[in-house]
This record gives C-alpha cells, sequence and structure tokens, in this order.
C-alpha cells in the first residue's frame, strides 16, 4: 500500500500562498505526505537539432523553493523543482507520485485572459488522473463579470 501524498503546485503567487495552507490542512487532516513543486521557466537553447543539455536550477531558484514552508512542522514535506511546460509537469509528477489530490492556486483571468495565455489551473484539471483543487485567493471578486 502506497503513503497517501498530496502534490501542492506553487507558482509563488498571493493564490500560491493561501493554497499551501488550505493543502498543508489537507495533508494534515489525511496523514499525507505533501510535495511542494515548482515549474522552472528555464529554457533549454538548441544546439542545431540538439538541446545543448538538460536545463538547471539555480542556487537561487532551489532556495527560493525550499523557503515555501508548511504552518505545521509536523507535516512531512518534500520539494521538487521541475522544467518544462507547468501544466504537463505538474500532471507528469503527479501520476508518477501517484498522488491522491493536486492543490493550486488559481489566479482567476478573465474568459479573455484565459483564452490569449492558457490557464495552468484549467489545463492541469483537464488532465490530472486525480482530484485537483484551485483556490482563488481571498480577495477575489467577481463583481464586474
Amino acid at each position: 500500500m502506497n503513503a497517501k501524498q498530496i502534490l501542492f503546485a506553487t507558482d509563488y503567487s498571493s493564490a500560491s500562498q493561501h493554497a499551501l495552507n488550505y493543502a498543508a490542512s489537507l495533508a494534515r487532516d489525511r496523514g499525507a505526505t505533501l510535495i511542494i513543486a515548482h515549474v522552472s521557466e528555464l529554457e533549454q537553447y538548441p544546439v542545431g537539432e540538439l538541446f545543448d543539455e538538460e536545463p538547471r536550477s539555480s542556487e537561487a531558484e532551489l532556495n527560493e523553493l525550499q523557503a515555501v514552508k508548511v504552518p505545521d512542522p509536523t507535516i512531512h514535506c518534500e520539494h521538487r523543482l521541475l522544467h518544462g511546460a507547468a501544466a504537463e509537469e505538474i500532471v507528469k509528477l503527479a501520476k508518477e507520485e501517484d498522488v491522491e489530490t493536486i492543490v493550486m492556486g488559481a489566479q482567476g483571468r478573465s474568459a479573455l485572459g484565459r483564452m490569449l495565455m492558457g490557464s495552468v489551473a484549467e489545463a492541469v484539471i483537464r488532465n490530472a488522473h486525480c482530484t485537483v483543487c484551485a483556490l482563488r485567493p481571498p480577495a477575489y471578486s467577481t463583481a464586474g463579470l
């Protein structure tokens, strides 16, 4: 039997900070390990038809991810820094680790914003094998929609 795991995907935004508190509570209540993940925007630079090398994380990126802490020190956490397209990497990690829930912040973009820029949360919801909880920050307002 696999241990329970919850994946928290962060982009370090205020929406992510709000979602971290929820993810931590969920992990505590379920007795699960919380995997805290961030997808780096580092890109590979092509050389001809091959890529030069695998993207490397900077010490600053690793430190920024390690600085994401849950309010309850009794919750077991792991940090993962990923590289690639955010939604794809989040879904891939969730499947590889057989997580039961993905928790992430949602920015609350308008329909036009989603159409132009896409939505990581929306793509994760569509493609994940497990439950996805996308939380808006508490100050989010639907006024003017």
